[in-house]
């Protein structure tokens, strides 16, 4: 029997279950993968506790997880260019990955590049995807000042080093606590609270160019009253905002395929794009891994090992 991330009903940590489920077999034109590591994420911790009903509901029983890596156990009819024992990275749109097994369609995998580590490579989709979207939405190059909140996070944590990568000016809102793994990337780092507005002025007195908000929580608004154009501020976590200032929401969505993967994949086994692994946890233990996340000011990834 495999293993499998569970919940019946909307709830906080405590719903969630690891399950005793069959080994899944592929079907044409599928791969079983052996899964090494699995990126948890907030949107997932949100649509369990039924916070995003509206947006992406659950049905029951659900499980968890969108990224993983690990390797190929099975092939289905038709499939060819993969190897059962191949290392891969990929993602699925099951809810699924949060479990020793994962079947998805070939195409949603790609091979694991030597020098990226399983719990980086498990944990890259969903965030890199997301920062991918959030950097091409401000449309940030070379000359632009670009400010980022929660700019250690997950995905705020490669949106700065994509930021540079374009050469832009980037400044990271964060805790004391990321302030030098900050200025290491090249990033100028300001804490967030009370002044803030003041303290982006005064780091950026020719004014801001582009904001991308990954925290939510009023950075939207902030960027208006700092006289951002509606269309350079691109925000993944507060929706309400884009209605009321007319501003972008693209993330994983935006840029969710297999190229964009590889591509980001690439970029961190040649030392362009670090991801930070805050925390690996055995899938047993998903319940404190989520109770790692809900409490915050992690710097990089959580990621499951089953």
């Amino acid at each position: 029997m495999a293993q499998a991330v569970r919940f019946d009903e909307y709830g906080d940590v405590d719903v969630l279950q690891v399950v005793e489920v069959a080994e899944p077999e592929p079907g044409a034109g599928e791969v079983v993968v052996r899964v090494v590591a699995a990126g948890i994420n907030p949107g997932e911790a949100k649509i369990r506790s039924g916070a995003l009903h509206d947006r992406w509901p659950a049905s029951f029983p659900s499980g968890e997880g969108s990224d993983f890596a690990g390797r190929v156990s099975a092939l289905g009819a038709g499939v060819g260019g993969v190897a059962v024992g191949d290392e891969v990275l990929g993602f699925t749109n099951e809810r699924a990955s949060q479990a020793t097994f994962v079947v998805v369609p070939v195409d949603q995998v790609t091979p694991k590049p030597a020098a990226v580590s399983f719990p980086v490579a498990g944990a890259l989709f969903v965030a890199g995807s997301t920062a991918f979207a959030a950097v091409r939405a401000v449309d940030a190059g070379e000359g632009d000042v670009v400010a980022v909140s929660g700019a250690a996070g997950g995905v705020g944590s490669l949106v700065v080093q994509l930021l540079l990568a374009r050469k832009a000016t980037v400044i990271g809102i964060a805790g004391p606590a990321n302030h030098d793994w900050l200025r290491e990337k090249g990033v100028t780092p300001v804490e967030y609270g009370d002044g803030l507005a003041d303290r982006l002025r005064a780091l950026a007195p020719g004014g801001i160019d582009a904001f991308i908000d990954t925290h939510g929580v009023g950075y939207v608004a902030l960027a208006v009253e700092l006289g951002v154009k509606p269309d350079r501020i691109d925000t993944i976590a507060d929706f309400e905002a884009v209605g009321k200032y007319g501003v972008k929401a693209e993330g994983s969505g935006a840029a969710d395929t297999i190229d964009v993967l590889a591509e980001l994949a690439d970029l961190v086994a040649a030392g362009t794009l670090e991801v930070p692994i805050a925390a690996t946890y055995p899938l047993a233990e998903v319940r404190e891994a989520y109770r790692e996340l809900d409490r915050g000011h992690t710097r990089g990834k959580i990621v499951l090992e089953p």
